[in-house]
């Protein structure tokens, strides 16, 4: 959650503003920062030194959070609030299945990511062996923009929640190909609305070419999407669509149709 965000919830009396701290110093460490000091922490959860100090202090007796020297680091019991999601989900009975099925038939990586805020969410991932610069995998986070899984999510959003995606422009640029403007964007999310699949090419780094379809809800609101994805020296991205899009949305069909025999997933996953 957001700076914004939290102060919106924060007019909720329920709201615990000292957890949403706690969690806020958990999601700060990342691949670039894996170790921080105190005031780094501060400076990244934009939290004042003595209110990270606490939570910080507070993690280490939990176990989640360890110290090496001056510097705090995440401690493998944060794994643990991670899997209790995958176990209690059924992530692998419901997902893995048809994106392994995927991964099997085109040798591809397929994914299932749901959207976050303006980020898409890793909640399945399944890999070749090829090695991208830009690594995915459970948890990964992606601007949506730059995605061909973030684009088949924003573009069949309400018009409202597209509009407030689109607000976020001028997007992030990785790649000359990357779409930055909001005019462009918007162009772009029609034009996957009316032919219910995006495709990527060089748009989130070089060499990556994917295809994604949305997954729809049981009351037909789109709550996740799917997608391969392969390196550009294996397939032209014309070919990567014609022979891909049948697969998707054929695993997106079975997706759906286990969601409606585990409820409890098809809610967890909506944005």
């Amino acid at each position: 959650m957001g700076s914004a965000g939290a102060e919106a919830a924060a007019k909720d009396p329920e709201f615990l503003s000292t957890l949403e701290r706690g969690l806020r110093v958990l999601k700060a460490f990342d691949e670039e920062h894996p170790e921080m000091t105190l005031s780094e922490v501060a400076a990244k959860t934009g939290l004042p030194p003595a209110v990270a100090r606490r939570c910080l202090i507070t993690l280490v007796e939990l176990g989640y959070v360890g110290q090496h020297e001056r510097k705090f680091l995440l401690r493998p019991a944060v794994l643990t609030i991670g899997s209790a999601f995958l176990a209690s989900m059924q992530i692998e009975q419901v997902v893995l299945p048809p994106l392994q099925g995927l991964r099997d038939s085109t040798g591809d990586s397929a994914s299932l990511a749901v959207l976050s805020a303006a980020e898409i969410l890793y909640v399945a991932h399944v890999s070749t062996d090829r090695r991208f610069r830009v690594a995915a995998g459970v948890g990964t986070r992606f601007p949506f923009h730059a995605t061909s899984l973030g684009k088949a999510l924003a573009a069949h959003l309400p018009d409202d929640e597209r509009a407030a995606l689109v607000a976020n422009a001028p997007f992030q640029r990785f790649t000359e190909r990357t779409v930055t403007e909001a005019a462009a964007m918007s162009d772009r999310l029609t034009l996957i609305a009316e032919r219910g699949y995006d495709s990527a090419l060089d748009e989130l780094d070089y060499g990556i070419v994917s295809v994604a379809v949305p997954i729809f809800g049981r009351d037909r609101r789109v709550i996740a999407s799917i997608n391969c994805s392969t390196s550009t020296t294996r397939i032209s991205q014309d070919e990567l669509v014609r022979t891909r899009l049948p697969l998707l949305r054929a695993a997106a069909g079975e997706i759906e149709a286990s969601l409606k025999r585990w409820p409890a997933l098809e809610a967890s996953l909506r944005p």
